[in-house]
């Protein structure tokens, strides 16, 4: 199993931690880390585009001059592509851009990016994130004990102080244990999380 360490919000050292080796020490598939980032920014596009063809441009619908005799080259519309005003080619429509995963795949995925982080030192566990009010300046001071910038903050359900009190820091994410996913883990330099939280991930994915 893997031992991490274990700091209270002065960012001093209070204990250690045994990792589940099935969640936090797997061989990381690079492949399926890779697509469950690119199939969570394809999930998220909107894909409304649209443009119109010569068929849907309105007008164009008489010839503009005689086919010959007129010096002009032969033109059967002004919608045409070639035209101000005409129609596009290959006009973009809107689409869905959205493609499946498997669940043991996404899971995977996700073990695979938390191994990641343990592997290279950038998870780091606190024994408790409790503040007696919402103040950006408490979290503000996690960071700087911890000496941490970019982070995603993983907190157990029901912290509602920790989670509002991040909000305002720029480069920091907070996420519940059911909502943490592989980019969010990759996007972060550092993911910071409480006991309550790794155990919550261990119970879910383990």
């Amino acid at each position: 199993m893997a031992n991490v360490s274990v700091y209270n919000i002065e960012g001093k050292e209070v204990g250690t931690i045994d990792l589940n080796d099935a969640v936090f020490g797997v061989e990381v598939n690079d492949h399926l880390v890779h697509m469950a980032v690119v199939s969570q920014l394809a999930n998220n596009r909107q894909g409304t585009q649209k443009a119109k063809t010569r068929s849907e441009v309105s007008g164009g619908g008489r010839k503009p001059w005689r086919q010959k005799g007129t010096g002009h080259a032969r033109q059967g519309s002004t919608r045409a592509p070639q035209w101000t005003g005409g129609g596009v080619v290959f006009a973009p429509v809107p689409r869905d851009y959205s493609f499946k995963m498997n669940r043991k795949e996404k899971r995977a995925a996700l073990k695979s990016a938390l191994s990641a982080k343990v592997a290279e030192n950038k998870f780091i566990v606190i024994d408790e994130i409790a503040f007696a009010d919402h103040k950006t300046k408490n979290f503000a001071n996690v960071l700087k004990n911890l000496d941490v910038k970019k982070a995603l903050v993983v907190l157990e359900d029901g912290n509602t102080n920790a989670e509002i009190s991040a909000k305002n820091i720029a480069d920091v994410k907070t996420a519940k244990t059911n909502t943490i996913n592989v980019y969010d883990i990759l996007k972060y330099n550092t993911v910071i999380t409480t006991k309550a939280a790794v155990a919550s991930i261990e119970e879910v994915y383990a």
